[in-house]
């Protein structure tokens, strides 16, 4: 069975675009790996795979991605008897680093790129992450009741959230000359037109403020949204 045909069974099963690429990711390097197809691969060779990613500290949430994508291409597709359980040793969580509200502006102040610039504003003022900010159509604001529909969010679930006044003179201009069923943030060719270099200025800023205390402490935007999220 090709990459094709599993890819086809899994959207028919409707899962999510990140988790068809996803197992499509771990099930190809789990082919490469071996050289041979999947259905000449035994359980023991598979274990061996699992505990071969471990050693090379791959995370244990990465790992339990692998494990749920041989137990979905063995039970859904092949049919087997196959239930991977493997013990994944977890990491320590760690506490979210909360910025100050001092240094948010002034990461904020020192974006010199417009748009980026109002992106990490509605980050920080409305609790949104970047990929929330890059799906918000021109239909999903509501001006007056200061209001952002946040459409298939995290767990496909819809949701309100506030709109900062602040942002509000700059949303207006960028809205102006466009349709209701537009990108907020769009290229030229009306495509979604936030990427991951919004994501690497607001970082490259976040270096720069740091106190020399904490310059160990890796800085990113979800650090932004963590008071309404």
């Amino acid at each position: 069975m090709t990459l094709d045909y599993i890819k086809r069974e899994m959207q028919i099963k409707n899962y999510s675009h990140k988790t068809i690429d996803s197992y499509l990711y771990c099930i190809k390097y789990l082919i490469t790996y071996y050289h041979k197809p999947p259905n000449k691969i035994n359980t023991d060779e598979i274990k061996e795979y699992i505990q071969y990613k471990i050693n090379k500290d791959v995370s244990s949430s990465t790992i339990a991605v692998y494990i749920n994508a041989f137990n979905f291409l063995y039970q859904k597709i092949y049919r087997r008897s196959f239930d991977l359980k493997i013990n994944i040793p977890k990491r320590a969580k760690k506490l979210p680093i909360i910025l100050s509200k001092t240094q948010i502006q002034t990461i904020i102040q020192n974006i010199k790129n417009t748009k980026h610039k109002l992106v990490v504003s509605m980050a920080h003022a409305s609790g949104l992450r970047v990929s929330e900010i890059q799906s918000i159509k021109i239909r999903d604001l509501d001006l007056d009741q200061k209001i952002i529909h946040i459409k298939h969010a995290k767990g496909k679930k819809d949701r309100l959230t506030i709109l900062s006044d602040k942002i509000i003179p700059d949303l207006t201009k960028i809205i102006a000359s466009k349709n209701s069923n537009d990108f907020i943030f769009e290229s030229e060719r009306g495509r979604k037109n936030v990427n991951t270099d919004t994501s690497k200025n607001f970082h490259q800023r976040a270096k720069k403020i740091r106190h020399k205390k904490t310059s160990h402490l890796s800085l990113s935007p979800p650090q932004l949204c963590h008071p309404l999220a």
